[in-house]
């Protein structure tokens, strides 16, 4: 894996690492820009691996598969922040990583990405670093309750964390999360949250599609409405502190940053960022159908060194996510009208899993009316 250009023309072969449905639908996007795919996952049954002409199944700890792998692509992205430390590093050794390391480590901690958004002036939850029992006294007696508690790493879809509502809860929460290295976060109030999807290519041209409102079920999305009920102040300055983000960070790809939007009285109205994911997010599946460019191309190529695509919309959509059972309504989707059903070809459908999602559109500034 060696491009000193940073371009990667037709023809040429992009790494994933992981093989999920991000993984698969990053695949096919490459796959209509003319590029080819090879897939990194352990996971034997990889949705991606359907998709893609190149598998490597191997643990992510395998050197000498990593290394073989790097060899034979011309850039390396990935599908889910949690990369080891070791892999990023042992790729990035070979030849490019995109995103590259600065965004993947600020992701992975949640006090290094707290304290990153303090440094740009970004407003996020009340927030303290918990070690032990006394820094988590500490913390509660600072921040107060109700606050929420969480792994400082590897947490997604309410995983890893825990709710105080007293004081006295506080060491049962920290026993619930294992006493792992932690975070806790002030309770916020929010009206709604919402995302905003942006973009950033190698040249430093950044792309943001509008804000969307999310609504989750059990800690996990269950819809995102598209466009966000927003003042377009308030959607200017969303799509501005995503756009401060990704050129803080020199990032190359597409990212999801997810905000609370809090009432603050008289009609007023604050955002904070609650977390980013440096990778395509669920909040922007509806970007396939409601426009010409989708998060999947868009991302595609920025690692490629492409010029970005418009992220304008032509329709206004809801995305909603098909979790476990959902998927068996399939016929009765693929039947309705302006709807566009996704699926991701998953074996088993277990309670929480994502297996597909569908986009119903609308006219162009009609949801809202």
């Amino acid at each position: 894996m060696s491009n000193k250009s940073g371009i990667i023309a037709p023809g040429g072969t992009i790494g994933i690492l992981g093989g999920g449905q991000l993984g698969r639908m990053l695949a096919s996007a490459a796959a209509e820009l003319g590029l080819h795919v090879h897939i990194y996952s352990p996971e034997k049954d990889a949705p991606a691996a359907e998709v893609s002409g190149h598998v490597t199944c191997a643990d992510y700890e395998d050197e000498a598969a990593l290394r073989r792998f790097a060899d034979s692509v011309d850039v390396v992205t990935y599908e889910f922040e949690n990369v080891p430390a070791e892999t990023a590093r042992i790729l990035a050794e070979r030849g490019l990583v995109r995103p590259g390391p600065l965004a993947l480590a600020t992701a992975q901690d949640r006090i290094v990405e707290k304290n990153f958004m303090k440094a740009q002036g970004i407003l996020t939850a009340p927030f303290a670093d918990v070690s032990d029992e006394a820094s988590l006294r500490a913390a509660i007696e600072n921040i107060g309750c109700p606050s929420v508690l969480k792994t400082r790493r590897f947490g997604y879809d309410g995983k890893g964390q825990a709710k105080i509502l007293s004081a006295d809860g506080a060491l049962s929460a920290y026993e619930e999360i294992g006493r792992a290295p932690a975070i806790l976060e002030g309770f916020v109030s929010f009206e709604r949250e919402i995302s905003v999807v942006v973009a950033r290519g190698a040249d430093g041209e950044i792309a943001p599609y509008d804000p969307v409102e999310n609504i989750h079920r059990n800690h996990i999305l269950h819809q995102t409405l598209v466009p966000a009920k927003l003042p377009d102040a308030v959607a200017d300055e969303a799509r501005a502190i995503a756009s401060r983000i990704v050129r803080e960070l020199d990032y190359v790809g597409v990212m999801g940053v997810e905000m609370f939007l809090l009432a603050e009285g008289a009609g007023a109205q604050r955002l904070l960022v609650n977390e980013i994911a440096p990778r395509v997010h669920n909040s922007g599946h509806w970007t396939m159908d409601a426009c010409i460019i989708s998060q999947f191309e868009q991302h595609i190529r920025a690692i490629c060194g492409w010029p970005l695509g418009r992220p304008a919309r032509h329709s206004d959509a809801v995305m909603t996510n098909l979790i476990g059972d959902d998927v068996d309504q399939w016929k009765v989707l693929a039947s309705e009208r302006d709807t566009s059903i996704h699926l991701y070809g998953k074996g088993e459908a277990r309670p929480g899993r994502k297996m597909g999602h569908v986009t119903r559109l609308y006219a162009l500034g009609t949801r809202l009316a």
